[in-house]
């Protein structure tokens, strides 16, 4: 019922800044929440940030104060906004959609993903 498409990923050098966007189709409503994750190999998905149905915002430790997350109020767009990136910020970012109104770093609580968009952030 929701399909996600990530894009806006690439290759920057460190202290740099990308944009991700997280486009929704399909039937979507004002209370889901978009969850960004990002993941290496090896390693497990891993949540980076989350606006939930009320426009509350949410972030992963090591991303605050150099990421944002926004979106209307539909989420039909989501963005990632991602500034003075680092090389451990190196990962696919997936965007993932939630039926709930409230937001979560949990991935059990989002039924929807999207692709994924490589950043890839050269030291």
């Amino acid at each position: 019922q929701v399909q996600l498409a990530e894009s806006g990923g690439g290759l920057v050098q460190a202290g740099e800044s990308l944009s991700l966007s997280c486009a929704a189709s399909g039937r979507t409503l004002s209370s889901i929440s978009i969850g960004w994750f990002r993941q290496v190999p090896g390693k497990e998905r891993e949540f980076v940030a989350a606006i939930d149905g009320y426009g509350n915002t949410y972030y992963e430790d090591s991303v605050k104060g150099r990421f944002t997350i926004s979106g209307d109020s539909a989420k039909s767009t989501v963005l990632l906004q991602m500034n003075s990136l680092k090389p451990e910020d190196t990962a696919v970012y997936y965007c993932a959609a939630s039926r709930s109104a409230f937001g979560s770093r949990f991935r059990s609580q989002y039924q929807h993903w999207g692709q994924g968009t490589q950043v890839t952030v050269s030291p």
